[in-house]
């Protein structure tokens, strides 16, 4: 596991640029991560992407009843 404490081994997706970044570079506001390499980073939209729509599925699940 990468020391975490540095921040430099971890990445992060800036939804303002649309860039990758080594470590917090930008604000918090704009950030996404960390992520353990930089392709996980790039791919940091599409993640949340997933996330989301497996968590809206869930709801839809719980609500009815399943």
């Amino acid at each position: 596991m990468s020391n975490q404490d540095d921040g430099k081994s971890q990445f992060y997706f800036n939804t303002s640029t649309g860039e990758v970044e080594e470590g917090p570079q930008s604000s918090w506001e704009n950030r996404m991560g960390p992520y353990a390499t930089r392709a996980e980073a790039a791919r940091a939209l599409e993640t949340a992407k997933k996330r989301t729509e497996a968590w809206e599925e869930a709801d839809e699940d719980w609500r009815k009843g399943s």
